[in-house]
């Protein structure tokens, strides 16, 4: 009699406890993801997705550069030649880097605002059936002897019992989409777990990279000593024109006047033999020299010299009232900064107001100015290509100028970026 009398109670307390336990597990705050570091700010996921794709851009360009310039560099018989092809190459895998590293962030801000917005709808949710759950734990926790005991207990028990018979299948039913999106929440948490974990592998590559970087840059000023005083002297005399100079434009054309006077120089001919007969010789003509016509042409496969967002684009007014000469890049802290196109660094230091610069001078007269680094790779005199190590940018506000300079006439760079730089258009 009394085990008959405690059935109707088993037959409550099961499904009870399974409801339960489903209810309570739809209540759960899902754990935070660990992958909630320091990321950007976006200003709305479409600024996130648009840094997304820019990244993912960038990062296929400078793979492909990669590729190219390590395959120069095992092509290459010159010592010289194949350092400068690595160096390149290391440049460009450490803007690979840096992109990833980007695609991560935007990875995780899109996933961040997924979260927020799926937090909010469970939140709405969530209210009444905690509520259900606390009443159904309450019931599932009272023991079986209390209802036998208590008079009228058992009746109310069975009762309930065949109320929820009749409930259960209903309350998991309006239930369905809460579940789905409790497995979708777990979803977007292992999504960031990955973002992180890609971010990460980023960072360690990155590190590795420009250790190396880093490394080749030290053996390449040192053969450069090794190799004579000539690069000293020129950079000694760079020195010189940068203090004398009144502002960047006067510096720019002293250089430029320099760069012209060692082309001239290069161009001339060498020493001509003493003829054994004069006689003879003044008597024979030479044809006279064909006229060699002024190349004009721009600087090949031109490009930016870091990855970022033009600030400021050339010829927009300032605030003195002026135009602006060139582009201002808004780039990532640190970013790895690059030679524009192949030429020679005419010079590489401090310069008042404008911190770490670069004047790379192009052939036909052409010259690039880069400005605002906060670490220098690149020396006086060194021959560099496009995508070459110039340096890096700050830390703190990096903002990384560019003015591009024909015959010491500021142009548009954007004009003449090649269609396989990534950070053009």
């Amino acid at each position: 009699m009394k085990l008959r009398h405690c059935e109707p109670v088993r037959r409550f307390a099961l499904p009870s406890v399974t409801l339960a336990v489903t209810l309570v597990a739809l209540v759960v705050v899902l754990p935070r993801a660990e992958a909630q570091l320091r990321t950007p700010d976006f200003a709305d996921t479409a600024t996130a997705r648009e840094a997304l794709e820019r990244a993912r851009l960038q990062a296929r360009n400078a793979r492909a550069r990669g590729e190219a310039f390590e395959r120069q560099e095992r092509r290459g018989t010159a010592a010289a030649d194949k350092a400068q092809a690595r160096a390149a190459a290391l440049a460009a895998r450490i803007q690979q880097a840096e992109a990833a590293i980007g695609i991560a962030e935007a990875e995780s801000a899109l996933i961040a605002a997924q979260r927020r917005r799926l937090d909010r709808r469970l939140a709405v949710e969530r209210g009444p059936i905690a509520e259900l759950a606390a009443a159904l734990q309450t019931m599932v926790r009272r023991p079986t002897t209390l209802a036998i005991l208590r008079p009228g207990s058992l009746r109310e028990t069975v009762y309930l019992g065949a109320v929820l018979d009749s409930t259960v299948p209903l309350i998991r039913a309006r239930t369905v989409d809460l579940r789905g999106e409790i497995v979708r929440a777990r979803e977007l948490q292992e999504a960031a777990r990955k973002a992180l974990a890609d971010r990460r592998v980023a960072e360690r590559r990155l590190t590795d990279r420009r250790a190396e970087l880093v490394a080749l840059s030290q053996r390449e000023r040192l053969a450069a000593r090794r190799a004579g005083g000539a690069a000293s002297r020129e950079e000694v005399r760079a020195l010189t024109l940068a203090e004398e100079a009144r502002d960047i434009d006067g510096l720019v054309g002293d250089l430029e006047a320099d760069a012209n006077l060692r082309q001239q120089l290069a161009a001339l001919s060498g020493p001509v033999m003493r003829p054994r007969d004069p006689a003879a010789q003044m008597t024979s003509r030479s044809p006279a020299p064909a006229p060699m016509p002024s190349s004009t042409a721009p600087p090949a496969r031109y490009r930016l010299p870091v990855e970022g967002r033009i600030e400021t684009g050339f010829g927009e007014a300032e605030r003195s009232g002026g135009r602006t000469g060139g582009l201002a890049l808004a780039t990532r802290p640190g970013a790895q900064v690059v030679a524009t196109a192949p030429g020679r660094i005419g010079f590489a230091g401090p310069y008042r107001g404008y911190g770490r610069i670069v004047i790379i001078e192009h052939a036909n007269g052409w010259t690039s100015l880069v400005t605002g680094l906060a670490e220098l790779d690149a020396r006086v005199g060194q021959e560099v290509v496009g995508g070459s190590p110039l340096g890096r940018a700050p830390r703190q506000g990096p903002r990384i100028g560019l003015e591009l300079r024909r015959g010491g006439d500021p142009v548009n760079p954007l004009d003449y970026l090649s269609r396989n730089s990534s950070n053009g258009a």
